[in-house]
């Protein structure tokens, strides 16, 4: 997943998008998990769980039930679509692109 992510966020932001990216990482060692966003090249905001990992307040206020889970949430901080699991590529692009429409189109009507 992190190669597409990357390539999203770098596409996003190079297009001016209104898009933010944000992971959790459920390491229970913080200096473990800070070692693995930078190997894997994170340059998008990214959470620590805390030393519960996974058992942590983050996946617990959330519900999460298995890693990765997915959450897209719109300019209005609703989440509109949760997946448990990789739905692919396409799918994610698809949500998001949808997403950012409708946020473009809102910061339009506001700004006139």
């Amino acid at each position: 997943m992190f190669p597409h992510e990357r390539s999203l966020v770098k596409r996003m932001a190079e297009e001016k998008k209104p898009f933010a990216l944000v992971g959790v990482n459920s390491d229970r060692d913080l200096e473990d998990a800070k070692k693995k966003n930078e190997n894997q090249e994170i340059t998008w905001r990214s959470f620590w769980c805390g030393e519960d990992g996974t058992g942590g307040e983050i996946p617990a206020s959330f519900r999460v039930k298995g890693w990765p889970t997915l959450f897209i949430i719109d300019h209005k901080g609703v989440i509109r679509h949760k997946y448990l699991g990789n739905p692919g590529d396409a799918v994610l692009d698809k949500n998001i692109e949808d997403l950012v429409k409708e946020a473009e189109k809102d910061l339009k009507s506001a700004s006139r």
